[in-house]
């Protein structure tokens, strides 16, 4: 298996980059020209469609719920599997967005490429903090999977057209 959730609990958020801790206008700009829409819930809030549980981002339809102690690995995370999964499952997704073994592999991928957008981010945290968070790689490491074993995530992406030959993301959906 080449990228999965840890089992485990997640750390907490004071380990990991929080949308707190950065502007969110580029996040949420960033995922709005996918059509995803983010929603910015208050301190405390339930956080509807979080599979992982608070403070982890929640996914229904084209709607993304989060809060300042969100993870930023987090809502990319969700983002990206709404944005690679069957267009057929997109309206009704709510809470488990995984298909299955590729696409999650596509989803950490992308998820990675979108945070090298983000300069508040950006690639060298985003792997640090998925290290962090634990998520789990063959080759032990999330920066080791997505340098010398992700080559087929990278094909998938590029097949449905989510990314170009240059690797770099299209802000586009997948359609088929």
């Amino acid at each position: 298996m080449a990228a999965e959730a840890a089992a485990a609990q997640p750390l907490p958020a004071d380990l990991v980059l929080t949308l707190g801790e950065v502007d969110s206008r580029p996040v949420v700009q960033l995922l709005a020209r996918y059509g995803l829409t983010v929603n910015i819930l208050g301190d405390g809030a339930n956080l509807p469609g979080s599979y992982w549980g608070e403070p982890e981002a929640g996914l229904i339809g084209d709607q993304l719920y989060v809060r300042s102690d969100t993870p930023l690995h987090s809502l990319l995370h969700e983002a990206c599997h709404w944005i690679v999964m069957d267009p057929d499952k997109r309206p009704e997704v709510h809470t488990d967005a995984s298909d299955s073994l590729a696409e999650e592999d596509a989803t950490c991928f992308l998820q990675l490429l979108l945070a090298a957008q983000l300069p508040a981010f950006g690639l060298d945290r985003a792997l640090l903090d998925m290290d962090r968070w634990g998520y789990s790689f063959r080759l032990g490491s999330a920066r080791a999977w997505f340098e010398q074993d992700a080559e087929d995530a990278r094909d998938w992406l590029l097949m449905h057209g989510l990314i170009d030959a240059d690797g770099e993301p299209t802000c586009r959906i997948r359609l088929d």
